[in-house]
């Protein structure tokens, strides 16, 4: 959910996680309205934005690399930015992050906005 616009956002995963995830869904008797992370508090059904993070960092250090150069908001908005890159398509960058307007998304990625309309005028149908 877009914490912003409280809209649903889409996302894909690699086959390997949805396999994982699958795997962690039938183990636990997961239903469709119940939480894939859990919180062990019983004040949420979920982990918290705090909890995700701290599991990140973990990931991060475990991997030998430098948790103040990586967190959760800078994954995304590197995979965010490597799309932009690789299809140059703006509108399909703004769906993937949720924006309402393609400039919340230009701004985001840190692009000239005149290079961005004339990229989105060449990509959009």
């Amino acid at each position: 959910m877009q914490q912003k616009t409280h809209q649903p956002v889409q996302f894909e995963i690699t086959e390997q996680t949805r396999e994982s995830i699958s795997k962690l869904i039938a183990h636990e008797g997961l239903k469709f309205e119940d939480c894939l992370f859990k919180n062990r508090l019983k004040s949420s059904p979920h982990i918290s934005t705090r909890q995700y993070s701290r599991i990140v960092e973990n990931w991060v250090k475990n991997i030998g690399l430098d948790p103040s150069e990586y967190g959760t908001h800078s994954m995304r908005r590197t995979k965010a930015t490597l799309i932009y890159r690789r299809i140059h398509n703006l509108r399909a960058v703004q769906l993937l992050l949720g924006h309402t307007k393609l400039e919340s998304t230009v701004r985001y990625l840190g692009i000239e906005v005149d290079d961005a309309l004339e990229i989105s005028e060449l990509t959009d149908c």
